[in-house]
């Protein structure tokens, strides 16, 4: 069981929460060693705020910081560009105490009124900028905008009211209500804050969003200037070649060992595995589950495995009729061999979900769950008791070019799933999309019937879950259901730790009697490298808190 976040209790008792600064003011000797790692796809964009897939926040958590960040391993918030903060009496307004001395790569000072300019930024994004697709953890964690483009959430929803400042090391943000995921919410890398001069200077706000919510920058600020106040910088970036960091001489905390990292995408498993051995690549993210074994044989070669902490679903549109029908859903619910998939695809990486939460997380429900064990017959009875004709026909999409925790290995998946489906009553119409950019921003911009996806915990928390996913209405389940929103809303809010674990429980069953999703595994995760790496922490919320300039390279 992992260590819940503290602060939900200091909250609920009135406390003022100072966390002491973990930044060392000592350096560590100079190198000029070079780190070379590859995971399955490229970033999208190195703009935190207008991406959501684990390529780009691991990216771009080495270039940018947020206010706070979370521990090492774990997922206790710890400081980051703040050393210390305190909610006020009600919640609704909390003041961080910045850490003094920090400068951007660009060497702008950081200050109270920077932090002010990335929130109000983000709150008044133009139109292109608000598209779910691309703003998605704004849209997720803070939920409304100051100048709402047509059908976009507006100030009434918005979680973020206002930001104010009290000098150049005092920064206060406004609510409009409690919410007790709040602090570990802003410690996500989407949250991080970038130099306002070059925002400004790089056009970070201009582009287009396309139809399937793609954004196309037509300023540099995302795809060759980012500039934030983390340990790296970027040096330059070829799509699809290759992406190189280097060291920021200025950065506040202790200097990295290594001053070059060289991140490259290499899509394909096998191909990943090959370069670590024959020494092309010293790291590599997503290990295939039957290429376990093969690493912890080689002398040469260290496995890091990370806790289960990640969900895979099919993802269910119910914009697009028959999903809408609850006994279609739970026919679908009913089609699948959740155990067969694990076992073949899975192996020791993956566990059978019947919930959406991990049951390593507060709010876990060990009782209550529905039971939608694997039935074709009763696939079929559903379907006809819905009044369809049989089979049924569907357009179920699935990733290319991609790996996950939750996801390893998505056309077997997808395969596996195709079978369970048409032998239940469906005719599966496969559809397939690259994963950058296509996949993804199809899929959260609405445009999918059902679909394979997943989610890796952000902050180990039920809200990054539950609320993340159901607490609103989103284009990529397309459903409007008040009571389970309001919830939710109810459980984010509970300041008490037991009231609010039991209100959790409560909404974990309730989501899956509604059934908008069919969760099918837990999964995990695992990274290999190079013997001669040290100092890789793995951790349950994966690659977007991994940060590379605490590791050595050993001569």
């Amino acid at each position: 069981m992992r260590k819940k976040i503290v602060l939900l209790a200091l909250v609920a008792v009135g406390l003022v929460v100072v966390l002491a600064a973990c930044g060392s003011s000592g350096n560590k000797s100079s190198s000029s060693s070079t780190f070379v790692f590859a995971s399955s796809a490229d970033p999208v964009l190195l703009d935190p705020a207008l991406v959501s897939d684990g390529e780009s926040l691991r990216i771009t958590n080495q270039i940018f910081q947020s206010l706070v960040s979370f521990k090492l391993g774990g997922s206790e918030v710890v400081p980051s560009l703040a050393t210390s903060w305190k909610p006020s009496a009600n919640a609704m307004s909390w003041t961080f105490t910045l850490r003094k001395g920090v400068k951007f790569s660009d060497g702008t000072a950081l200050n109270a009124a920077a932090v002010c300019y990335n929130y109000d930024r983000w709150y008044n994004f133009p139109a292109a900028l608000q598209n779910p697709a691309v703003s998605y953890y704004w849209n997720t964690v803070f939920g409304g905008f100051a100048h709402p483009a047509k059908g976009n959430p507006g100030p009434d929803k918005s979680l973020y009211k206002s930001c104010t400042t009290k000098g150049d090391n005092e920064v206060t943000l406004n609510l409009t209500r409690r919410s007790s995921s709040f602090i570990s919410a802003i410690g996500l890398p989407n949250f991080g804050i970038a130099s306002p001069t070059a925002l400004k200077k790089y056009k970070a706000d201009s582009g287009t969003t396309d139809s399937t919510g793609v954004f196309h920058p037509s300023g540099t600020f995302a795809t060759a200037n980012p500039v934030g106040t983390g340990p790296y910088m970027l040096k330059q970036w070829s799509p699809n070649v290759k992406l190189t960091l280097v060291a920021n001489p200025d950065y506040w905390g202790s200097k990295p060992a290594i001053t070059t990292v060289i991140y490259k995408p290499i899509p394909d498993n096998t191909a990943r595995l090959q370069a670590l051995q024959t020494g092309e690549i010293q790291g590599m993210d997503y290990v295939a589950p039957a290429d376990y074994s093969t690493v912890q044989k080689d002398s040469k070669l260290q496995l890091l495995k990370r806790p289960v902490s990640s969900i895979g679903y099919i993802g269910m549109n119910q914009a697009k009729a028959p999903m809408n029908n609850p006994l279609v859903r739970e026919a679908v619910a009913h089609a699948i061999d959740k155990a067969a998939i694990i076992k073949a695809v899975y192996g020791q990486t993956g566990e059978v979900a019947n919930q959406f939460l991990p049951p390593s997380l507060f709010g876990y429900a060990k009782s209550g769950i529905p039971d939608y064990a694997y039935d074709p017959a009763k696939s079929k009875a559903l379907l006809q008791q819905a009044g369809l004709k049989l089979p049924v026909k569907v357009d179920f999409w699935y990733p290319t070019d991609v790996t996950r925790s939750y996801m390893p290995d998505p056309q077997r998946i997808f395969q596996a799933m195709q079978a369970n489906l048409n032998a239940a009553g469906f005719q599966v119409v496969p559809h397939s999309a690259p994963w950058r950019p296509d996949y993804l921003g199809g899929a959260q911009s609405g445009q999918y019937q059902i679909y394979l996806l997943g989610w890796i915990a952000d902050y180990y928390d039920p809200q990054d879950f539950l609320n993340v996913h159901f607490g609103s209405k989103t284009p990529l389940f397309g459903f409007n259901n008040p009571q389970l929103f309001s919830m939710l809303t109810k459980a984010d809010a509970e300041p008490n730790p037991n009231l609010r674990t039991a209100d959790y429980e409560k909404a974990s069953i309730a989501v899956m009697k509604f059934l908008p999703v069919v969760p099918y595994a837990w999964g995990s995760s695992a990274l290999a490298l190079d013997k001669s790496v040290h100092g890789y922490v793995p951790g349950p919320i994966g690659p977007i808190n991994e940060p590379w300039a605490d590791l050595t390279i050993s001569k």
